[in-house]
């Protein structure tokens, strides 16, 4: 088996080995993943944080060795924090813009080191260290509220089917990237995630920060949220929105009606 990792800004994840083929998820620079399948153009790789599994071309494949994987793979990870931040490769002279939710695996201070060569990064970035004098439920709620203000900074950002970043997102890789920022694993897609956590049976007990699943006329899950607060959801539709939330579902003011069904709620954190 070989191993990679991605070392340029976005790279899209594709169902099948071609460029008319769909893109279902990007990988952020950062991201480790195994290379399960190879052919002339084109790699199936799983990525090491969800195990989600697509083909990438083999141009934007950075292989390296099994030793060098696994030594990121134990590294701590930050993640970047800024919508937009360069990070410059010193060994190369070269710049990379990377974007909110990037992965810096074995960051120490500025500088980190990848394959052999030397990068920089001066952005923010996630801590990877835990308080241990913090009690559970203060975490709980510092961790809610890092979810609902992280989620505001995507504000806008247009709908992209399989997209994770801020130039492009889907409902499922929103709500993934923001529980991601709070090392919180979820899995990629909307009807994957509502298997996660416990149910809460009734809007009036959910809290902010807990998801929101909603169905088609088949009942099959095909939307994903955040709660803000008992009657706003955050969400990516068309683009990343707040709207009005009651029992019955997401009801956009713009349109004067209901656009989703609420058929779960679920507690992650």
């Amino acid at each position: 088996m070989e191993f990679g990792i991605c070392l340029q800004s976005i790279v899209p994840v594709r169902a099948e080995p071609s460029h008319q083929s769909e893109m279902v998820t990007q990988v952020l620079f950062g991201e480790l993943y195994r290379v399960v399948e190879r052919t002339n153009l084109w790699s199936k790789i799983q990525l090491v944080f969800d195990n989600y599994e697509g083909w990438i071309h083999n141009l934007q494949t950075h292989i390296i060795e099994e030793a060098e994987f696994h030594r990121l793979t134990a590294a701590d990870t930050p993640l970047s924090l800024d919508l937009v931040q360069l990070l410059a490769n010193e060994t190369r002279n070269t710049i990379i813009p990377v974007v909110l939710g990037s992965s810096l695996p074995g960051l120490n201070g500025q500088c980190l080191v990848i394959d052999g060569e030397t990068f920089l990064f001066e952005g923010t970035v996630t801590s990877t260290v835990a308080n241990g004098l913090t009690s559970g439920a203060a975490l709980s709620l510092k961790t809610r509220k890092n979810i609902v203000e992280n989620a505001m900074l995507y504000l806008q950002a247009p709908y992209l089917w399989g997209g994770s970043s801020p130039f492009g997102i889907d409902c499922s890789g929103f709500v993934q990237i923001l529980y991601k920022l709070e090392d919180i694993k979820l899995l990629r897609d909307a009807r994957q995630q509502a298997t996660q956590g416990e149910v809460i049976s009734l809007l009036a007990e959910a809290e902010s920060g807990d998801l929101l699943f909603f169905d088609d006329e088949e009942e099959n899950i095909n939307h994903v949220g955040i709660l803000c607060d008992r009657n706003h959801i955050i969400h990516c539709s068309g683009k990343v929105r707040i709207d009005a939330l009651d029992h019955q579902g997401i009801y956009n003011e713009e349109l004067r009606k209901y656009t989703h069904k609420l058929r779960l709620i679920r507690r992650v954190i």
